[in-house]
C-alpha cells in the first residue's frame, strides 16, 4: 500500500485520521480469489456492524464510528432499514436521524470502508425484518418476483440506491461492496435475486455485489452460481448460538469455519458472531460472556487460518437501542446491546481489547491478504493443534496453535529461514497466530512464539509490538548480517546470536523493551508485552500511543504530536513518534523523554458529575369515554387494515344487551409478550396474553390469543360498551420468505359475546406517525395522540402522583434540567426499580426510548443518548404506565453510566 499516492486508500489502510477532502479521487475496485483490491492493491476488509437507526442521535454516530476505527477496523457494515424511512407507500424521509447521506460522509471522513446492505429485507431483529408495516397490505409474496412486492421494493431502491451509488469508492466515497437481500436461503426466487442486482446496476452501483448465506448446508442456494448469483458470496456464522443463560457451553452450532463458495472470489465471513440476542432474557452481560475474548481468540483466529478469509463483517460492533417500536417482538427487548464490544452506552469492554489486538495485526501484516493452505509444523503435544497458511509471493507463514484444554508443545517448524524447534504454550480455549519469514519493516522476523500485534516505522526506526499470555515464556528470532547491539531498556530479556539469528528469550510480564541497533539493519525498538499491556496501545499511521484510556486520533506536525483522547480517571500516556511536544485536545501536556525515545506524560480525568433527582411527578388517567371520532371497523378487526401499525390500539365495541350475555370471548395477536386488557362500561374485566408468531411449518392457529372474560348481569335493552386495549409488540420478520410470519395481523382478530348472538359494532383508534421522530416513535395510546408525551404539553391540571395504580393507562410527567460539563461525555440512563404486573413506555423530550416490563425483566436501565437528552437545558420525561392489575410502581431515577473527559 505504500506505493499508493491516493489519499483515501492510504487513510483506509493505515488508519491515519486526516480528513478526506470533499472532492476525493475515484478508485477502481476489483477482486480475485484471495481478496478485494483497490486500485490493484490488496485490501483485507475487517469490518464491524453498526446500525444508525438504533442510535437516534447523529451527533453520536461519530463517537461510535471513531471507536470502531480506533479498534483497528477499517470498515463498517451498514444495514439500511426500509421501514425506518417509509411510513407509508410513496413517502420517504432521509432527514434528521434518517440522514444516511450524513452517515456516509462521516465514514468517508474517517476513512472507513462501507459494506452497504439495503435489503430490501434485512432481518436484524427489527420490526418486520426491515419491511414497512404497510407492505403487509400489498398483494403478492414478499421476497419474490410477485408484481405487488416488486413495485414496492423498487420504490424503496429507487430512493436508497442513488444515495449509495454516489458514495461508492469508484466515485471517491466509502462504499466498497453492496449486499443484496439478507440470509436468503428458503423459498427463494432466483429471478428476484437477479432483478435486485440488475436494479442496483441500473442505478449506478458498480462495486462488487455480495450476499450473506445462512444458515447451514441444508439451506440452499448459495448464490455462488446460476441465475441470481452474486460476485462475492458470503456466509453467516454464529457458532456460539444465542443461549446466553449458559455462557460456558462451547460452540453448539459448530466450528465456525467460513466456507469458500466461489473459486473466483475471496472467502467472505459476511456476518461472524460478535455477540448474541438475549432470547432467554439472561441479560446482555451474559451474552458478552458467551461471546467473550476466549471465544474470540479461539474462533476468530481459527477461522482466519482455516478459511483464509480476507473479508469479515462482525455482528455487532455496537448494538444500540430498539427505541420506539423498532424491535422485532420475538427475539429482543428495548436494549440491543447484543453483548457487543462497544456497549449500548458506548463503553469499551474486554471484547473491544481483543478486537484491537487482532484488528491491528490483520491491518499491519500485508502478506496475510494473499495466502494458501500450507503444511503446519508438527506439534509434540496432541493437546495443541496446528494449522498453517503461507503467502505464495513472500513465503511468509502463519501458524495457528490452538487448544481446548491447554498444553505446552514444541513445534518442529520449517520456516522460510530454516528449521527450528519452537516451544509454545497455549491456554485452555485459546489460540495463537504465529508468524515466520516476515519482512517486518527493515527487519527480518524469522519466527516468534509471541503474537505480533502491530509494527510501524517511526523516527528512522522500526517499532514492533508483540504479546503473550501473562506468565508464559516467549522467544523471538530476528535475522542480521552481523551481530547487532542489544540494549534491554525494561524487563528481563536474554539475548544470544548464532548463525545470523538474534534470539531473544523472555517471560510475558508487564512490558519489556529492547533496542536493537547495527547488524546491517535500521534500529529497532521491540516492545514485548502481555495481552493486557498490548491492549493499552493505540495506533494511527506511524504514531503508537500507550494509554489505558481511549485514543481517538493521532497526528504529527513538525515536532508536535497531537492526540484526541478520552480519560475516565487520571492516567498515564506514552507516545512513540518523532516529536518533542505533546498536545492532547487543545492543551500542551508536560512530558519527559523516556529511555525508549518516547514522550511520557499524565492526563487528568473528568470532574465529578451529579444528576438531579426526579421529583414533582404529575399524573393523568387516559380517558376512553368518547369514541365519536374513531375509525369504524367495517373491514374486519385487525388494526393494520386501517393503517394502525405500531404500538397500542384501542377498540370500543357498542352493543345493546339482550340480558343473556354471560361473557365475551376475544382473540388478539400482539407478538410475543404482548397483552390486551378489557373493560365493560368502564369496569375492568381482566387481561390476557396476545397471540404470537405464526409457525410456517404448522397450520394457522385459529385461536392464537384467546381470552374469555365474564360479564356482569346486563338488563335487557341496556346500552353497553366494551373497551379493549391491545398492546402490539411489533411485526414478525420474514425469515422463511413465505409471508406466513410477516403478514400475520395485529390487534383483535376475533370477538363474540357468549350467551347471545347480540351484534357488536366496533370502532378503533391507533397510531399516527410522528413527522419528526418517524413511524416507530408512537403507538395509539390516546395520550400519545393528544401529545401528552411532548415537551410542550401543558399539564398544569394534572394531579399529584398516586401511591397505587388501577388497571389501565396512567400518565406521569416531570421536568429536570441538566448542565453537564461540555468537555465530558456522561452517558445517562433512566432506571426503574419496581416489580409487578405493569409496564412503562418512557418518553424523553417526546422520544420513546423504551419499554420497561416490570413483569418480565431483565432490563432496568434505559440509555438516553445525548441529542435526545438535552445535556444543557430543560428535559421532559413522560411515562405511560400500563397496569395489568392494581400495582404499586417502583422508583424512577437518572443514573450516570460512565464519565469521561473528552479532548
Amino acid at each position: 500500500m505504500r506505493r499508493l499516492a491516493l489519499l483515501l486508500v492510504l487513510l483506509l489502510v493505515t488508519g491515519a485520521a486526516t480528513p478526506v477532502a470533499a472532492a476525493a479521487p475515484a478508485h477502481t475496485v476489483s477482486y480475485d480469489r484471495y481478496s478485494l483490491k483497490v486500485d490493484g492493491e490488496r485490501v483485507f476488509l475487517w469490518s464491524g456492524e453498526f446500525h444508525y437507526f438504533r442510535l437516534p442521535s447523529p451527533e453520536l454516530w461519530r463517537d461510535v464510528l471513531e471507536k470502531i476505527r480506533a479498534a483497528g477496523f477499517n470498515g463498517v457494515s451498514l444495514y439500511f432499514n426500509w421501514a425506518y424511512h417509509s411510513p407509508a407507500p410513496g413517502e420517504y424521509d432521509f432527514s434528521g436521524v434518517r440522514d444516511v447521506d450524513r452517515l456516509l460522509r462521516l465514514t468517508e471522513e474517517l476513512g472507513l470502508y462501507v459494506v452497504a446492505r439495503p435489503g430490501p429485507y434485512i432481518n436484524a431483529e427489527v420490526s418486520g425484518g426491515g419491511f414497512p408495516a404497510w407492505l403487509k397490505q400489498v398483494d403478492g409474496r414478499a421476497r419474490s418476483s410477485d408484481p405487488g412486492y416488486t413495485a414496492a421494493y423498487r420504490e424503496w431502491l429507487s430512493h436508497i440506491n442513488p444515495i449509495l451509488a454516489r458514495h461508492q469508492i469508484t466515485r471517491g466515497g466509502s462504499v466498497i461492496a453492496y449486499n443484496v437481500e439478507n440470509e436468503y436461503a428458503a423459498n427463494t426466487d432466483a429471478q428476484y435475486m437477479q432483478d435486485l442486482q440488475d436494479t442496483a446496476r441500473a442505478a449506478g452501483i458498480d462495486v462488487p455485489i455480495t450476499h450473506n448465506q445462512c444458515c447451514d448446508a441444508s439451506w440452499t442456494p448459495t448464490w455462488a452460481s446460476g441465475l441470481g448469483a452474486v460476485q462475492i458470496p458470503g456466509v453467516d456464522d454464529y457458532p456460539q448460538s444465542f443461549e446466553c443463560q449458559t455462557p460456558d457451553v462451547w460452540g453448539p452450532w459448530g466450528p465456525g469455519t467460513t466456507e469458500r463458495l466461489s473459486d473466483n472470489a475471496p472467502v467472505y465471513a459476511a456476518e461472524y458472531q460478535a455477540g448474541a440476542i438475549d432470547l432467554n432474557r439472561a441479560g446482555y452481560d451474559r451474552c458478552r460472556e458467551l461471546t467473550g475474548p476466549s471465544y474470540m481468540r479461539y474462533f476468530y483466529k481459527s477461522n482466519l487460518i482455516t478459511s483464509g478469509a480476507t473479508m469479515f463483517g462482525y455482528y455487532m460492533a455496537f448494538g444500540g437501542t430498539n427505541w420506539g417500536w423498532l424491535g422485532q417482538p420475538n427475539d429482543v427487548y428495548t436494549s440491543y446491546d447484543y453483548g457487543a464490544a462497544i456497549t449500548e452506552s458506548r463503553q469499551l469492554t474486554d471484547k473491544y481489547a481483543e478486537f484491537k489486538r487482532q484488528g491491528y495485526f490483520v491491518r499491519a501484516v500485508e502478506p496475510l491478504r494473499h495466502t494458501d493452505t500450507a503444511t503446519a509444523p508438527p506439534s509434540s503435544d496432541a493437546a495443541v493443534e496446528t494449522l498453517a497458511r503461507a503467502n505464495p509471493s513472500t513465503g511468509t507463514q502463519f501458524v495457528l496453535a490452538r487448544s481446548l484444554d491447554g498444553g505446552s508443545s514444541t513445534l518442529d517448524w520449517s520456516t522460510p529461514d530454516g528449521r527450528y524447534s519452537v516451544p509454545v504454550t497455549v491456554g485452555a480455549r485459546d489460540a495463537l497466530v504465529l508468524v515466520a519469514g516476515y519482512d517486518l519493516g527493515g527487519q527480518r522476523l524469522v519466527w516468534s512464539s509471541s503474537e505480533l500485534m502491530t509494527h510501524t516505522r517511526s523516527g528512522g526506526r522500526d517499532v514492533a509490538l508483540l504479546y503473550g499470555r501473562t506468565g508464559t515464556d516467549g522467544s523471538t528470532v530476528l535475522r542480521y548480517g552481523s551481530r547487532p547491539a542489544v540494549q534491554v531498556l525494561a524487563g528481563s530479556v536474554r539475548s544470544s546470536f548464532a548463525g545470523g539469528d538474534l534470539k531473544l528469550d523472555y517471560r510475558h510480564e508487564g512490558l519489556s523493551r529492547v533496542l536493537v541497533t547495527g547488524g546491517g539493519r535500521p534500529p529497532m525498538l521491540l516492545l514485548l508485552g502481555t495481552n493486557e499491556t498490548a491492549a493499552e496501545f493505540w495506533q494511527f499511521g506511524s504514531v503508537l500511543v500507550r494509554s489505558p484510556s481511549l485514543v481517538r486520533d493521532a497526528t504529527v506536525s513538525g515536532s508536535t504530536v497531537t492526540l484526541r483522547a478520552d480519560t475516565s480517571a487520571r492516567t498515564s500516556v506514552e507516545v512513540f513518534a518523532p516529536a518533542r511536544r505533546l498536545v492532547v485536545g487543545h492543551g500542551v501536556v508536560p512530558t519527559r523523554t523516556t529511555s525508549s525515545g518516547s514522550l511520557a506524560g499524565t492526563l487528568r480525568g473528568p470532574d465529578p458529575v451529579r444528576l438531579p433527582t426526579l421529583t414533582g411527578w404529575r399524573t393523568q388517567r387516559e380517558p376512553v369515554a368518547d369514541d365519536s371520532g374513531w375509525t369504524v371497523a367495517d373491514r374486519g378487526l385487525p388494526s393494520g387494515t386501517y393503517g394502525y401499525d405500531q404500538g397500542h390500539v384501542w377498540y370500543r365495541g357498542h352493543f345493546t344487551a339482550g340480558g343473556t350475555e354471560t361473557a365475551v370471548k376475544l382473540n388478539a395477536i400482539t407478538g410475543k409478550n404482548g397483552v390486551y386488557q378489557v373493560w365493560l362500561n368502564g369496569t375492568y374485566l381482566g387481561w390476557a396474553k396476545g397471540g404470537t408468531q405464526a409457525d410456517s411449518d404448522a397450520p394457522v392457529n385459529p385461536d392464537p390469543g384467546p381470552g374469555t372474560f365474564t360479564l356482569p348481569p346486563l338488563a335487557p335493552g341496556t346500552p353497553a360498551v366494551l373497551s379493549v386495549l391491545v398492546g402490539n409488540m411489533g411485526h414478525n420478520d420474514d425469515w422463511t420468505a413465505d409471508d406466513t410470519r410477516f403478514k400475520q395481523p395485529r390487534g383483535l382478530v376475533g370477538a363474540a359475546l357468549i350467551g347471545a348472538d347480540t351484534p357488536v359494532s366496533w370502532r378503533l383508534r391507533g397510531n399516527e406517525p410522528d413527522p419528526v421522530r418517524g413511524p416507530f416513535n408512537t403507538g395509539g395510546l390516546l395520550g400519545e395522540r393528544a401529545g401528552w408525551h411532548l415537551p410542550g404539553h401543558r399539564s398544569g391540571d394534572w394531579r399529584p402522583a398516586p401511591d397505587t395504580l388501577a388497571p389501565g393507562v396512567t400518565w406521569y410527567r416531570t421536568e429536570f434540567a441538566l448542565d453537564l460539563p461540555r468537555d465530558q461525555d456522561v452517558p445517562v440512563a433512566l432506571r426503574f426499580d419496581g416489580t409487578g404486573a405493569y409496564r412503562v413506555l418512557m418518553y424523553v423530550n417526546g422520544w420513546q426510548m423504551g419499554q420497561f416490563t416490570a413483569d418480565l425483566g431483565p432490563q432496568k436501565e434505559f440509555v438516553l443518548p445525548a441529542g435526545v437528552l438535552r445535556t444543557h437545558g430543560k428535559n421532559t420525561v413522560a411515562l405511560a404506565v400500563i397496569a395489568l392489575e392494581e400495582s404499586t410502581p417502583g422508583p424512577v431515577s437518572l443514573v450516570p453510566l460512565a464519565n469521561h473527559r473528552v479532548r
